[in-house]
């Protein structure tokens, strides 16, 4: 097997130092386009690095759009994103494993609208009652996604990004608590029938 650094150029848009998006993984950044011999077949590759998760992943060049790979957000869908947040929660009255799959789809989608929505969705104020344990964690994969493409993008500290994602959390309209302890007794309860959306 032979890896050989390639110079920086672009392939399919991307080049090396540039930051992107992996759906599965969130924001990562090139640090080199090699070639390797695999299988008697010379491949191009991307080399990913996600620092923070202290991983590298190596996508085919000719594979990166089909994968979802994308460039970092522009700066107005990072305004927009931000606005989504300060939208009314959108909860479907259906059983929590199927929300839970829906959720885990919009955060490997990749899609920072989509991920952002799973945060506006999951967000629980002071006033209102815990998460569940599986909510916590679908809501922390979320938030970390959306805090580090807005800290890349609007080129600030991850703590900075935070701070915005809040701010326009405590502008969205709060749930009702009624509401919210129909929806924990909804959740408890395994026999209920999807209704159609």
């Amino acid at each position: 097997m032979t890896t050989a650094k390639k110079p920086t150029t672009g392939r399919q848009g991307f080049k090396t130092g540039e930051a992107v998006v992996y759906p599965a993984h969130g924001v990562g950044r090139i640090t080199a386009i090699e070639e390797q011999e695999i299988a008697g077949y010379k491949l191009e590759l991307f080399v990913v690095s996600f620092e923070k998760d202290k991983m590298v992943l190596r996508v085919p060049t000719a594979k990166a759009n089909s994968v979802g790979m994308r460039k970092l957000a522009e700066p107005e869908l990072v305004k927009k994103a931000l606005d989504v947040l300060t939208g009314r929660a959108r909860v479907k009255r259906t059983m929590w494993s199927r929300r839970a799959q829906e959720y885990e789809a919009k955060i490997n989608s990749g899609d920072l609208l989509s991920v952002t929505e799973v945060v506006r969705d999951l967000y629980r104020s002071e006033a209102q009652p815990e998460q569940s344990y599986s909510e916590r964690q679908l809501y922390e994969a979320a938030l970390d996604r959306i805090v580090r493409e807005i800290s890349t993008v609007n080129r600030i500290t991850e703590t900075e990004a935070l701070k915005l994602i809040d701010q326009s959390l405590q502008k969205s309209p709060r749930r009702g608590k009624a509401e919210a302890e129909a929806e924990s007794e909804a959740d408890g309860d395994e026999a209920i029938q999807e209704e159609a959306a």
